[in-house]
C-alpha cells in the first residue's frame, strides 16, 4: 500500500524551525517524509536525520528523501534520539521536530487495527513490535483497564467500559476492532452516545497510547533532546490531543520560566535563569484552508521554543 500522509502545519513548522543551510536537524516522526523533505530542501552543508519506528514510514521516507544527500533515514523510536545521534557521531542539533499521534496511513491501513470503524485484528502498534492492543484488552485487570481509559482517554465512563470488557472476555478473547468498539459503545449510556463523535474514540486513543508508551516516550524525548540542542536551536512539537499538548506546554513553560521566587519578592534570590524562550506565545493551529484540505488536522497544535 502506498504510504499516504499529509504533513500538518508544514509551512508553519519550517518557518518556526528557522533552518540554517549548514545546520543539523532531526525529524523524530518522519512519517511519509513531508516535513523532512521540506527541511532537506533548505540544507546545503547541513544534515537531516529522519527517524520513525514504523517500517512502512521508513520505506516511504527513504524514497522521498533519496535525492537529498543531506538526509539520512533511521528506523527507531524518537525516545532514543540521543542514542541515535551518538551512533551517528552527532553531538548536538540545531532543530528538532515531532509530529505526534497516529498517521493517516496507519489509520487507513485496516490491518494495523487503529480504527474503530473497520474490522481488523486488535493491534495498534506503531512499530509492529511488542504487545498489542489485544494483549491489553484481554490481559489487563479491570482496575488497570479503567485507569488507562480514564487517564489516557479522559473517558468518564471508564469503569463501566472496563467492566464490560472484562465480562465479555470471560466467554472468549476479544479479537477485533469492531468487536471492541461494539462493547465500548454498548457500555456507554444511550443519551451520551448521541453526543459528539464516535463513542469508542476516546477508549481507542487510550489503548493506543498504552500499547505504544506514547507519553513516556514523549517525556524522554523532549528532555533528552533539549539537552542536545545547540544555543539558539529550536524545538517544535505538533500535538493532537490534550494529554500530549498539556505535557509539552508544561515542560516548555518550565524551561522558559526561570525565576521561581514568590511574586511578592522585590528581587530574585533564587538565581534561576530561563533555559529557553517561546517562539510561539500561543499554539499555532491549522488555517481554514488547511482544515478544508485535511480535516484530520483539526486538532493539531504547534508549539515552538528556542534554547537560550
Amino acid at each position: 500500500m502506498k504510504f499516504n500522509h499529509q504533513s500538518v502545519l508544514l509551512k508553519e513548522c519550517i518557518d518556526g524551525l528557522n533552518i540554517k543551510a549548514d545546520g543539523i536537524y532531526i525529524d523524530g516522526t518522519a512519517g511519509g517524509g513531508g516535513h523532512s523533505a521540506a527541511i532537506a530542501q533548505r540544507l546545503k552543508n547541513g544534515r537531516l536525520i529522519a527517524i520513525d519506528k514504523d517500517g512502512a514510514a521508513i520505506e516511504a521516507a527513504g524514497e522521498k528523501l533519496a535525492s537529498y544527500p543531506a538526509a539520512k533515514v533511521v528506523r527507531g523510536d524518537f525516545r532514543d534520539m540521543p542514542d541515535i545521534l551518538d551512533g551517528l557521531g552527532i553531538p548536538a542539533a540545531d532543530g528538532v521536530l515531532l509530529d505526534l499521534g497516529v498517521s493517516s496511513h496507519q489509520l487507513d491501513e485496516t490491518s494495523r487495527g487503529f480504527s474503530y470503524r473497520n474490522e481488523a485484528p486488535l493491534d495498534m502498534r506503531m512499530g509492529c513490535e511488542g504487545p498489542t492492543a489485544r494483549d491489553v484488552v484481554n490481559n489487563y485487570d479491570t482496575h488497570d483497564l479503567a485507569r488507562i481509559l480514564r487517564e489516557y482517554g479522559e473517558e468518564r465512563f471508564a469503569c463501566r467500559i472496563a467492566r464490560a470488557i472484562a465480562a465479555k472476555r470471560m466467554d472468549r478473547p476479544i479479537e477485533t476492532t469492531t468487536e471492541l468498539s461494539e462493547i465500548i459503545t454498548t457500555a456507554i449510556p444511550a443519551a451520551t452516545r448521541r453526543e459528539g463523535g464516535h463513542p469508542a474514540k476516546r477508549s481507542f486513543q487510550a489503548i493506543r497510547i498504552e500499547v505504544n508508551g506514547e507519553l513516556e516516550s514523549l517525556t524522554a524525548c523532549i528532555e533528552g533532546m533539549f539537552a542536545r540542542l545547540n544555543p539558539a536551536g529550536r524545538f517544535a512539537v505538533i500535538t493532537f490531543h490534550s494529554l500530549e499538548d498539556r505535557l509539552v506546554k508544561r515542560q516548555f513553560a518550565a524551561w522558559c520560566k526561570g525565576c521561581e521566587c514568590p511574586p511578592h519578592f522585590p528581587v530574585c534570590i533564587c538565581g534561576k535563569q530561563p533555559k529557553a524562550a517561546p517562539v510561539t506565545k500561543k499554539p499555532i493551529t491549522p488555517s481554514p484552508g488547511e482544515l478544508e484540505a485535511n480535516n484530520r488536522s483539526r486538532s493539531a497544535k504547534l508549539r515552538i521554543i528556542e534554547k537560550l
